[in-house]
């Protein structure tokens, strides 16, 4: 049992790893610390709440304390004592209940104060994990575009592992084609095959259209040569009758006749 659950949770821990990505992550990360930065201030505005709603309360029971002290001064200068003293015992009362209220709000002040800095500090550790969770995507999303760049270069990916073997499927059956064809013009120009579009000839039959074939080639080549000559001779006769006119010319230029018997 515990082998089987080792090996279950290698199998999934190998799933998760190839679903996981890492952008996804870092996003989820920094939703994350927004929401606890979210909870942070808004603890800071409740104990801001508290803290006015003490200040309230303190300025209420002063307000009552000062009230009651006018009121026993008023008592005491009519000669009511007794009143007078009944205002003073209410406003010691009073009194005690501002400086328990006094002791409250220097707390909350002092949470506050605290809250606020831990909001400020965590607000700037939000702020610096953006910009590096922006930089780890924009690397992470180059790395895997060169990654798969390079991978169809090589031809080692997926996508263009299958079309490199549909291309080598397709050559070799060309390959084959070509080779069938081969053997078949072959097969019919030995006379192993019929060909059912022609009359049928034997090997003699073959042999006799090779020697014809020869025969012909044999019979342009001699004519060639024979054109090739006479072309020829007929440059030569040009050549020298050129040169007999060019000295019948000079000979009139300069008067003189030319020598035919020499010629």
């Amino acid at each position: 049992m515990k082998r089987m659950g080792m090996i279950f949770r290698a199998k999934a821990n190998k799933a998760l790893d190839r679903a996981e990505d890492p952008r996804e992550t870092l996003d989820y990360s920094y939703q994350k610390q927004l929401e606890l930065l979210q909870k942070v201030r808004r603890g800071v505005a409740d104990v801001a709440t508290s803290r006015k709603r003490l200040e309230l309360q303190l300025n209420q029971l002063q307000g009552q304390s000062a009230k009651l002290e006018d009121q026993g001064r008023k008592a005491l200068a009519l000669g009511r004592e007794d009143l007078a003293r009944e205002a003073l015992s209410r406003r010691a009362a009073l009194q005690q209940q501002v400086s328990d209220l006094e002791t409250q709000h220097q707390t909350l002040q002092g949470e506050e104060e605290k809250l606020t800095l831990a909001a400020q500090r965590l607000q700037a550790k939000v702020d610096a994990f953006r910009t590096k969770k922006e930089t780890i995507k924009a690397t992470y999303t180059a790395a895997q575009a060169q990654t798969r760049i390079g991978e169809a270069f090589t031809g080692i990916s997926e996508e263009m592992g299958d079309v490199g073997l549909a291309i080598q499927r397709a050559e070799d059956k060309t390959a084959q084609l070509q080779a069938r064809a081969g053997a078949i013009d072959e097969l019919l120009a030995s006379g192993a095959l019929d060909d059912p579009t022609g009359t049928a000839k034997d090997d003699i039959a073959a042999e006799l259209d090779r020697i014809s074939g020869g025969t012909d080639v044999e019979l342009e080549l001699q004519r060639m040569k024979a054109e090739l000559a006479g072309g020829s001779g007929a440059s030569k006769q040009a050549i020298e009758g050129g040169g007999a006119a060019g000295q019948d010319a000079q000979g009139q230029r300069n008067g003189t006749r030319p020598n035919f018997d020499k010629q």
